[in-house]
């Protein structure tokens, strides 16, 4: 069923997270949009780490549920009603949608970088209470500052990566220009999988993506990569000598593999996100070798040339979505998404099916 102009449901099926193991599909009910609030119909919502992290451990890092949590923040749909005030999409427009909210705090930040302003909001977050919903939701109610028009034609199903490839993108430009150069992409999960492809768009002369396990380094591969290498093979590793190396796999051990793997004066990109606390790595290598240690968190204004590439053709991301499952179904899908093993992104379908 799709929405009317003017004609909005009370409330819609929703996934909400009320505790570790705890996954439900509620019905939530919809806001009345603000002036410059518009409807979007979802169309498919992607399964991020932080989401199964709510659901296996009822915490995402330092981010604890304290109430029942909307989850998801990797969507695309259709807007069913446009913003009263006339800005933003019109009504039947597919959007992606940037799901961050920066706000100030106590600490600096540098205002060209809004990802680090310590007030940020992200959709489907416990960082703040009260938390901040999510938009697994079969319609949702979202300021237009946060949607992003798609060209005409672009596969919904494709455009539910937006988001992810976003944070990639972030992550390839944290290394400067990498025309020409030797890449290493440690982790080969989504995150590792998008930074491949991003680096292939970006003109690296040679990829090479590391994983424990052969289906992530198969997505990989089909999406840009050169070679492949086990994460065992610490001396393969090393060998590479990466000029740029991309740390996906959010462990330590990943961490280490990819200082080992950068050749003397490279940058190593610290995208997976580690546990909190100290980590034993080897710093020194990193100091003898003289290697650039960057963060990476999140994206600002890269979700623009994410969907700019998507649509003129230039970056390959399809491959990285390996299943799709109805809202209805979304308790087994996240089982799926668990297993890094067999699958790559797992996306939820909010058209297949009713739930009631």
């Amino acid at each position: 069923m799709t929405l009317q102009t003017g004609n909005l449901p009370a409330s819609g099926p929703a996934l909400v997270a009320h505790a570790a193991g705890d996954l439900r599909i509620d019905q939530v009910p919809l806001p009345q949009p603000a002036p410059d609030e518009a409807v979007v119909e979802v169309a498919f919502g992607g399964i991020c780490g932080s989401d199964l992290h709510y659901w296996l451990h009822g915490a995402a890092g330092e981010s604890i549920l304290k109430a029942p949590l909307v989850l998801g923040h990797e969507i695309s749909g259709t807007v069913v009603r446009a913003a009263a005030d006339g800005s933003g999409p019109a009504v039947g427009r597919a959007v992606a949608v940037h799901p961050a909210t920066p706000g100030p705090g106590a600490a600096r930040y540098p205002a060209d970088r809004p990802n680090l302003s310590p007030g940020c909001t992200y959709l489907g977050s416990a960082a703040r209470y009260p938390h901040t919903d999510g938009a697994f939701s079969r319609y949702v109610t979202l300021p237009v500052r946060m949607l992003r028009p798609l060209p005409a034609g672009m596969d919904l199903r494709t455009a539910a990566l937006i988001e992810p490839a976003s944070v990639a993108w972030h992550a390839v430009n944290r290394a400067g220009d990498v025309r020409g150069k030797s890449a290493l992409v440690i982790g080969s999960g989504p995150i590792g999988a998008l930074a491949v492809a991003v680096l292939k768009r970006a003109g690296a002369a040679r990829i090479t993506a590391v994983d424990l396990h052969p289906k992530p380094l198969e997505i990989a591969k089909a999406v840009g990569a050169n070679e492949v290498i086990n994460a065992a093979d610490t001396e393969a590793i090393a060998a590479v000598e990466a000029d740029v190396v991309i740390e996906s796999s959010g462990n330590h051990h990943g961490l280490a593999s990819a200082i080992n793997g950068a050749v003397r004066g490279g940058t190593v990109v610290m995208v997976g996100l580690l546990p909190t606390g100290m980590q034993p790595v080897p710093i020194s290598l990193a100091i003898a070798r003289e290697l650039d240690l960057r963060g990476s968190f999140r994206f600002n204004d890269e979700i623009d040339q994410v969907i700019a590439a998507l649509a003129d053709g230039s970056l390959h991301i399809e491959p990285v979505i390996t299943h799709q499952f109805p809202l209805a179904d979304a308790v087994h899908a996240f089982d799926v998404a668990k297993d890094s093993t067999a699958s790559g992104k797992v996306l939820l379908s909010f058209s297949d099916g009713d739930v009631q």
